[in-house]
C-alpha cells in the first residue's frame, strides 16, 4: 500500500511539474520568403505578422538548410543537417534514412507534452509514411496532400476564376474554401480543447501558403493594385555566376519551360502577395484565439517558413537555389519573460530544436547539429555562430544521385558557395557575393584577384563549419 501511495504522489508531482512548463504553438508556412512588412517590405499587407513580430524576437537573418520542402523540414524537425540525414530530395522519408531518430515533437511527447499536428508540418505527399505518426499524441489532420489538390470547396458550383495564368486562381469564396482557412479553423478548435488538458501542449499548425498555386480568395487579391506591383529586381542572372547555380524553375515554368509575358509576371507576383495576406489572416485567427483563451502568457509561439522563394529575380522562379532569396527565411520566437526585439544574429532553422528544448526546461538531447538560440533571445545583440549553411544539389530534382552539390555559407558580410563534384568531392565552381556592397547578389567576385583573401577565409570557415559529406558516408546516427 505504501509503494502504491508513493507512486501516486510521484505521478501527481510529475504532472504538476509538467503543467508548469510552457506550451508551444509551433506555426509553419510554406515557401514564404523573408519579405514581410516587419522585414521592410512596405508593399505586402500582413498586419498579423507585424503584431506577432512586436511580441517576440524577430530573427533578421535566419536561414534554411536546403531550399526544398522535404529536406528542409526533415532537418528542422530532427535537428540534423541534410548531410547528416543524407536527405536532399523530395521522395526520401527521414524514417527510411534514420529510423530511430527522435523528432522535435516526439521528444516533447516523450517528456509529458500532448503533441498535435494540424496542417503541413512534415513533407506532405509521395511517402508511404504519411507525415510522422510517432511524433503525435493524436493522428495528424490536413497534413498529407498535394498542393494542386487545394481546390475551392463551396456549396454548389464554384464562382468563376478571374485569373489568367495557369498558376493563378482568383475566386470570390470564403477563407475556408481552401486548405489554410480550414487549418486555422481546426487550430482554433484544438486550442479550446487543449486549454482543458492538465498537461502542457505542443501544437503544430502548418499552413500551406504562400506555396503555389496562387489561389487566395478574391478579397486578398483586392488588397493590391496590379499597377503597384514591381517587376523582378534584380531580373538578370548574376554577373560571372556559374551556370551550375541555375535551375529551370519548373514549378512555375513547367517541365517543358514557358515564356512569361510581363502581364503574367505581374499576375504571379500579385498572386504571391495575395497568398501571403490570406495566410496572414489565418495566422491572426489562431493568435486571437490563443489570447482570448488567456494561454499566451504561458505559451511559446514560434513561426518559421521552410525556405524562401524567387519571383523572377535572377531569372529564377520558386526555390532550389542557394541564393539569399531562397536561403533566408522569416523566423519569430515569442516566449514568456523574453522581451520583444530584433536581432541580426545569424541563425538556422535546425537551431529551433535545441532552442525549444532549453526554453521548456527539458534535458538537452545529444547529437543535434543545431545550437540553442536562448542566449540571443535574452540578449539580441549577442551572436553565437559565425555562419549559416544552406546547400542544394544539381540537378535540383535529381534521380539516383546528384552530379554536384552546392554548399552555401552565409557569413557576416559574405555569401560563399562551393560547387563540388559528387563523385570526387572536387570543387568545380565558386561564388562569392559581398553583402556589404551587393546585398542583392548581382555579381560573383570569387574570381577577382583582389578578393583572394576573402575566398580563402570563407572557404576555411566552410570546412570548419561543416565537413563536406562524401557519397559513401552513412547517417551520423
Amino acid at each position: 500500500m505504501n509503494i502504491v501511495f508513493g507512486l501516486v504522489i510521484f505521478c501527481c508531482a510529475f504532472a504538476a511539474m509538467g503543467a508548469q512548463r510552457p506550451n508551444v504553438l509551433f506555426i509553419a508556412a510554406d515557401d514564404l520568403r523573408n519579405d514581410l512588412g516587419c522585414y521592410g517590405n512596405t508593399l505586402v499587407k500582413a498586419p498579423n505578422f507585424d503584431r506577432l513580430a512586436k511580441r517576440g524576437v524577430v530573427f533578421n537573418r535566419a536561414y534554411c538548410q536546403q531550399a526544398l520542402c522535404n529536406p528542409s523540414r526533415a532537418s528542422l524537425l530532427t535537428g540534423l543537417r541534410p548531410d547528416t540525414l543524407r536527405i536532399w530530395d523530395l521522395p526520401t522519408h527521414f524514417r527510411s534514412a534514420v529510423p530511430e531518430v527522435v523528432t522535435l515533437p516526439q521528444y516533447f511527447k516523450q517528456h509529458g507534452y500532448f503533441t498535435q499536428n494540424i496542417g503541413k508540418i512534415f513533407h506532405n505527399w509521395i511517402h508511404e509514411i504519411q507525415g510522422d505518426p510517432a511524433s503525435w499524441s493524436v493522428p495528424a489532420v490536413m497534413h498529407f496532400a498535394n498542393h494542386g489538390a487545394d481546390k475551392p470547396v463551396v456549396d454548389g458550383a464554384p464562382p468563376p476564376n478571374l485569373a489568367k495564368d495557369l498558376k493563378c486562381e482568383q475566386c470570390d469564396v470564403p477563407d475556408e474554401a481552401y486548405f489554410d482557412g480550414r487549418v486555422a479553423k481546426l487550430a482554433v478548435e484544438a486550442l479550446r480543447e487543449l486549454k482543458s488538458k492538465s498537461q502542457p501542449f505542443f501544437l503544430a499548425v502548418g499552413f500551406w501558403k504562400p506555396h503555389s498555386p496562387f489561389n487566395a480568395p478574391k478579397r486578398y487579391w483586392d488588397l493590391y493594385r496590379r499597377e503597384d506591383i514591381p517587376m523582378p529586381n534584380p531580373a538578370d542572372w548574376p554577373q560571372d555566376a556559374p551556370r551550375v547555380a541555375w535551375h529551370n524553375s519548373r514549378e512555375i515554368l513547367t517541365e517543358k519551360g514557358r515564356e512569361l509575358t510581363p502581364d503574367a509576371v505581374r499576375e504571379i507576383r500579385h498572386g504571391y502577395l495575395a497568398n501571403i495576406s490570406y495566410l496572414d489572416a489565418q495566422l491572426g485567427k489562431v493568435i486571437d484565439e490563443l489570447d482570448r483563451l488567456q494561454l499566451a502568457q504561458n505559451t511559446i509561439i514560434v513561426f518559421w517558413s521552410d525556405h524562401g522563394f524567387h519571383l523572377g529575380e535572377h531569372t529564377l522562379w520558386a526555390k532550389t537555389s542557394n541564393f539569399e532569396l531562397d536561403a533566408r527565411v522569416p523566423m519569430f520566437i515569442a516566449a514568456p519573460k523574453i522581451k520583444a526585439a530584433r536581432t541580426d544574429a545569424l541563425a538556422e532553422l535546425l537551431d529551433l530544436y535545441p532552442t525549444l528544448v532549453e526554453l521548456c526546461g527539458l534535458p538537452m538531447p545529444k547529437g543535434l547539429d543545431g545550437v540553442s538560440l536562448v542566449p540571443v533571445l535574452k540578449n539580441p545583440r549577442r551572436s553565437i555562430k559565425p555562419a549559416a549553411l544552406t546547400q542544394h544539389p544539381r540537378p535540383a530534382y535529381y534521380k539516383g544521385a546528384p552530379e554536384t552539390m552546392g554548399y552555401s555559407l552565409r557569413a557576416q558580410n559574405f555569401r560563399y558557395i562551393e560547387w563540388r563534384d559528387w563523385k570526387t568531392g572536387a570543387v568545380v565552381a565558386r561564388e562569392l557575393y559581398d553583402h556589404k556592397t551587393d546585398g542583392s547578389e548581382t555579381r560573383n567576385v570569387a574570381a577577382d584577384p583582389s578578393r583572394a583573401a576573402d575566398v580563402r577565409n570563407v572557404a576555411k570557415l566552410l570546412e570548419q563549419f561543416r565537413p563536406i559529406v562524401r557519397p559513401g558516408w552513412k547517417p551520423a546516427l
